[in-house]
């Protein structure tokens, strides 16, 4: 049974994202707020926490970031790699839906603080789509709530191409590299 992590700001569309998933047959995890807002809706979803056997921490701060999600979403296809996940315990992760705290909308915000503007600065969503991307020819990497009906479809039909893994990795990486360059302009003029 192929495995989904769901941890979005942005909660467009993620119910029915996660519905379509679920009806496939994929075991879903996500994120504190992301998971509530699933079980909140009748969908079957274990918290990151629970699979981890790690809580979150820092108010928050920490919550995806555990070798059991990265390991699951770095590793190759192999037979090492598939018995060390076997040996600790966890599982190939096989899909990322994940979108960022909105950076860019603080910092146009009149009024913002500084220390607003550095809450918003999101680490464990950066990584994990870089972690997804950086594996794309294993996994698929959801990170624009507009794409979720192409994956859906897609899966419906099959199985999601390399080259559309390929692209939405392109996706996710220029996603990150438009979010460093708000994050370091802030910075630097402020």
């Amino acid at each position: 049974m192929p495995i989904a992590i769901l941890s979005v700001y942005n909660k467009t569309g993620i119910i029915e994202f996660a519905q379509g998933l679920a009806s496939l047959g994929w075991t879903l995890l996500a994120s504190g707020g992301t998971a509530a807002l699933l079980r909140d809706n009748n969908i079957l979803v274990t918290e990151v926490a629970d699979y981890t056997k790690s809580p979150e921490i820092l108010g928050g701060r920490v919550k995806t970031l555990h070798p059991a999600i990265h390991g699951g979403l770095l590793a190759r296809p192999t037979d090492f790699d598939r018995n060390e996940l076997l040996n600790l315990g966890w599982d190939y992760i096989d899909l990322v839906a994940v979108n960022l705290y909105p950076f860019e909308e603080t910092i146009a915000k009149t009024e913002v603080t500084y220390a607003d503007a550095i809450e918003n600065i999101d680490i464990g969503g950066v990584t994990l789509i870089r972690a997804a991307a950086k594996n794309h020819e294993r996994v698929t990497l959801v990170c624009d709530p507009a794409d979720y009906n192409d994956i859906l479809s897609a899966l419906r039909n099959g199985k999601i191409p390399f080259v559309s893994r390929k692209k939405l990795a392109v996706k996710g990486f220029q996603t990150c590299a438009h979010y460093d360059t708000m994050i370091s302009g802030y910075l630097k003029n402020d």
